[in-house]
């Protein structure tokens, strides 16, 4: 079983490509708050949505201070094919054999997933997603299973908020976030 991560932990250290082939590494933040958002696939049509309200909401964060790095756990031709297209204006990493997932402790659960398929909240979700253009699809190669998570991080690396999504649809509230970044 993967260990997971507690507010408090040093946020741990790792160094990968993005989808724009360029270098990132988590230390190159250092002084600024971050946001690492950890999602299911690439065409995953509800992590797609929220990727879209994080881009929405980016340029505000970028000005208060916070960055934002979004995980995949996808082929970089899938990201490219999927997410990519929604030109986020920070960093995309496909981390198919999900090296940075285990890092950060984010789960695997077929329990979880069936238990989002039932809840009538998703049957919401999906609609909200496939209204805004992301259509349910299937992603080969990627983990089906895969429980999103995201992480806010303080200016000297430090895990303020861990959040590990208890369904696939109970995403760290975007007002979380919000206050966050509006912390001086």
């Amino acid at each position: 079983m993967i260990q997971q991560l507690q507010p408090g932990n040093a946020a741990p250290l790792f160094q990968t490509v993005d989808h724009n082939g360029s270098s990132v590494r988590l230390e190159q933040y250092r002084g600024r708050k971050m946001l690492l958002a950890f999602f299911r696939n690439s065409a995953c049509a509800l992590c797609n949505l929220r990727m879209h309200r994080l881009i929405s909401r980016y340029p505000q964060w970028r000005e208060q201070g916070l960055d934002v790095i979004a995980f995949f756990e996808s082929p970089e031709t899938s990201l490219h094919a999927y997410a990519g297209k929604q030109d986020a204006p920070f960093p995309l990493i496909a981390d198919p054999q999900a090296r940075i997932y285990n890092l950060y402790g984010v789960e695997v659960s077929e329990q979880k997933v069936q238990a989002t398929i039932s809840d009538t909240f998703t049957k919401s979700a999906i609609a909200q997603a496939e209204a805004a253009g992301f259509k349910l699809t299937h992603e080969e190669g990627s983990n089906f299973h895969r429980i999103p998570a995201e992480f806010l991080i303080d200016e000297d690396g430090i895990l303020r908020v861990v959040h590990y999504n208890r369904l696939i649809t109970d995403d760290l509230p975007l007002e979380t976030i919000d206050r966050f970044a509006s912390q001086k």
